[in-house]
């Protein structure tokens, strides 16, 4: 499995950005995606997931500002990101899991910066 992550760039605090991450290759079986975020010097966190059937999480910081959501016929995982702050700021991971052997796939990352 490929994920190819993009959207991300630099934007001013209050902003919005969004997004995606288009999978590929062999994607039988994955169900929950997500996105997740690593600001320098920090361990990499859990943002966001949506399972297969649409069913949402989110950290607590970006509950009332982000959108998770998933087009299941394009393979796609979007991010909104609405009212963006300066703790934002990091790169923004998206992440596939196949249940059937525990297998986690990782896109290359997009950088998100946002200004004060």
């Amino acid at each position: 499995v490929q994920l190819q992550a993009s959207g991300g760039g630099l934007v001013q605090a209050g902003g919005s950005l969004r997004l995606s991450c288009a999978a590929s290759g062999r994607i039988f079986g994955i169900g929950v995606m997500g996105w997740y975020r690593q600001a320098p010097g920090k361990q990499r966190d859990m943002v966001a997931t949506i399972t297969s059937g649409g069913s949402t999480n989110y950290v607590a910081s970006v509950k009332g500002r982000f959108t998770i959501s998933r087009d299941n016929a394009k393979n796609t995982v979007y991010l909104q990101m609405n009212n963006l702050k300066p703790e934002d700021t990091a790169v923004y991971y998206c992440n596939a899991f196949r249940e059937i052997g525990q297998t986690s796939y990782w896109g290359q990352g997009t950088q998100v910066t946002v200004s004060s």
